[in-house]
């Protein structure tokens, strides 16, 4: 292997036309940085150079065209600012002019009179005139006297790299450079022929030579659909040998009794019946427990689809065995928040519930810390808390992750080592993931989806108002009060104009003091600059009924259950994200009463904002939105899927590639299947490249 592919390590800097400097620049505007990574910097369009024009025929109806022919004469013309460099170029059939307003002086050194070119550019008319202004010149030789062989590939560049002569034109050069020294035998084939002949894919060697240099626009797209399928395999093929690994290594304890504490929760303190989807999930939950591996499992549920209630009853499970759980919150307020709630679930019952967080100091957390260890707390929630070293449990046999996202993979790894043999994993998160991301990202976790809503919660009726019916809007919120419920009102707060947000959410406060006068009414606000103990006060003071209306920034976007709260206000609608939009009207329509979302924006709207707000007002379902939130954000920009680095694909795209995605999952499972480790003659190509990429993933393993 490493004689085969020894030339693609080569730094970048040995390349013919870099050299150091150049080189550094390439590392650090591109993150180029040898050989084979020119190699994989692929081209985003190409321009069609395999015609030659007759002068004669040119018109102004043309748009780029590419003539030949011989310079006749070179001057320079105008005065200081308005200097210019005009040629005349002449073939069989006419002349034309060709001008230079910037860089004159480099082309009048380098051009010669006499002498014949290939030249590429853009007709223009002047004074009624045809011309070509900054024309691309080639000396005409005789492989080019009929046009390029190949279409030229463009390359993305930047000013800094243009500035050093690193033009589009000239990345292409280099990679021509590259593809000359390079023979088949250093790109060796990873995918086995019969995947090869199944789908019609050229040989990886072809590929790459096709897709920088192709005859024509079908030999592209016949390069880019090899290398994507390969892209989006070599991706399924590691997520789907994880998954075997697990099945297959990872031993977990077994939870063999349904016993009394579930059963006496189950058929006595249950707030309301599970649902379907709540019941479908437990009995997934309870098969994983009971094979002897260790479980790994995705729940997803929206807002509000009572994943609270299947942990909770996950975690008896683990008590009814003999086992603790844990519950771990990625904030503060969210973790305080679970334990409420679970305490109040379990407070008939004979168990002992704690919660650990940063600020709980002294005493208390001696005291935590100890029955942890003797095994006398059955379930311990916190923050990351949890992940300290000092936190030891007795017999850890079930661990959550809540809204996982916002955990690093680390971060997860380390709950892993709180006993001898891994805990069971369960991870929650109430941001809908499409099934193709799901399928993409967690790939190596088993996913269960809650998708419907307990009885009784009725869906939240969603409007777009603009600013010209604010007066209807507070009066609105006002009749609301008046029967008893409290009202949020959000303002968007983004980095990058923190300032002018900040001014904002005064004005806006103002406002509604201004409509909603002390002492008949009462507002709590709840913003980042705040001291914590404030914020969380304010927060406390809203959820106890002791103020009507909560202004805030995003900071309520998870967490807070406030059932009384029967109105959602969100200002500048056009300023979130759908996702965002979505998990924030996810904070009313927690009673039984009907609620409301009302989105506010200014009269003027970008198609992409009024498109948000349509999918807003028609739909209540988190996968749909999360759907439509991918088509318009693209996938990478999805929360969780930045940190998790598996869509770093050159040139997939798993929304619009998605036929190729699913070609290449299902020869994939079909491969493992087949030949799970790999072994079969056939398949050692591709066991090769996995072993040479295996230093660049350590997490790996890891959900």
């Amino acid at each position: 292997m490493s004689t085969r592919s020894a030339i693609l390590s080569n730094p970048i800097e040995y390349l013919k036309g870099v050299g150091p400097q150049r080189g550094e620049l390439l590392r650090k505007e591109l993150d180029l940085h040898t050989f084979g990574d020119l190699l994989h910097y692929f081209p985003f369009r190409y321009v069609d150079r395999t015609k030659v024009e007759k002068i004669a025929r040119l018109h102004g109806g043309m748009d780029y065209v590419q003539i030949r022919g011989r310079i006749t004469s070179l001057e320079t013309v105008g005065e200081k600012r308005g200097k210019r460099l005009v040629a005349t170029l002449r073939d069989e059939t006419g002349e034309i002019a060709l001008v230079w307003f910037q860089g004159w002086q480099w082309m009048q050194k380098s051009l010669r009179e006499q002498v014949a070119y290939l030249v590429y550019g853009r007709l223009s008319i002047f004074n009624g005139v045809l011309q070509m202004a900054h024309p691309e010149m080639d000396l005409l030789t005789e492989d080019i006297a009929d046009g390029k062989q190949f279409l030229e590939p463009v390359y993305y560049t930047t000013e800094k790299l243009k500035a050093r002569g690193l033009t589009a034109r000239a990345i292409g050069k280099l990679t021509f450079h590259l593809l000359e020294q390079l023979s088949p035998l250093e790109i060796p084939e990873n995918l086995p022929a019969p995947i090869l002949q199944q789908y019609r894919l050229l040989p990886r060697p072809l590929a790459f030579f096709k897709i920088h240099l192709p005859a024509g626009e079908e030999e592209a797209q016949q390069a880019r659909r090899r290398l994507k399928f390969e892209e989006l395999f070599i991706s399924q093929v590691r997520i789907c040998r994880l998954k075997i690994r697990r099945h297959r290594q990872s031993q977990g304890f077994i939870f063999n009794a349904v016993g009394t504490h579930f059963n006496d929760f189950y058929n006595h303190h249950l707030p309301f019946p599970l649902t379907g989807a709540q019941k479908r999930v437990l009995k997934e939950i309870r098969q994983d427990t009971m094979n002897g591996r260790q479980m790994n499992r995705l729940l997803q549920g929206d807002v509000g689809s009572g994943k609270t209630i299947v942990a909770l009853l996950t975690m008896l499970l683990a008590i009814d065995n003999g086992f603790q759980a844990c519950l771990m919150a990625p904030t503060e307020i969210l973790a305080q928040q679970h334990f409420k709630g679970i305490a109040e679930l379990l407070e008939r019952m004979e168990l002992k519930v704690a919660l650990l967080t940063g600020s709980i100091k002294g005493k208390a957390r001696k005291e935590i810390l100890a029955a942890a260890a003797d095994g006398s707390l059955h379930i311990l929630i916190g923050t990351h808390a949890l992940l300290e070293k000092e936190v030891q449990f007795q017999n850890l046999g079930m661990a959550i992750v809540d809204e996982q996202h916002r955990f690093g993979v680390a971060q997860r790894a380390r709950l892993w080592q709180k006993n001898t043999i891994p805990p069971h994993i369960l991870v929650m998160t109430a941001t809908p993931i499409p099934r193709t991301l799901a399928m993409t990202i967690y790939g190596d976790l088993d996913v269960s989806v809650i998708d419907e809503l307990p009885p009784g919660r009725k869906p939240i009726t969603t409007v777009h108002r603009t600013e010209y019916q604010r007066p209807q809007v507070m009066e609105f919120i006002r009749e609301e009060i008046g029967k008893g419920r409290q009202a949020y009102i959000v303002y968007p707060l983004i980095e990058d104009s923190e300032k002018l947000d900040y001014e904002n959410l005064m004005k806006g406060y103002e406002e509604v003091k201004a409509f909603f006068p002390e002492p008949k009414y009462y507002i709590s606000m709840v913003h980042g600059r705040q001291p914590a103990e404030m914020r969380e006060t304010n927060m406390q003071r809203f959820a106890r009924g002791e103020t009507h209306i909560m202004v805030a920034t995003t900071v309520i976007e998870v967490g807070v259950n406030v059932p009384n709260a029967s109105v959602m206000v969100i200002e500048s609608t056009e300023r979130f994200g759908l996702s965002q939009l979505h998990q924030l009207r996810g904070r009313v329509g927690r009673g039984a009463e009907q609620s409301y979302c009302i989105l506010m924006t200014g009269y003027k709207l970008g198609n992409d904002s009024r498109e948000r707000i349509n999918v807003m007002v028609q739909t209540n379902n988190g996968f749909l939105i999360s759907e439509k939130d991918m088509e318009l954000r693209g996938p990478g920009d999805m929360e969780g899927t930045r940190q998790s680095g598996i869509l770093d694909f050159k040139l997939a795209d798993i929304l619009q590639d998605k036929p190729i995605l699913d070609a290449a999952r299902a020869c994939a499972e079909k491969l493992l299947q087949e030949d799970p480790d790999l072994a079969l003659p056939e398949n050692h190509p591709l066991q090769e490249f996995l072993a040479a990429q295996r230093g660049k993933s350590q997490w790996s393993k890891i959900s």
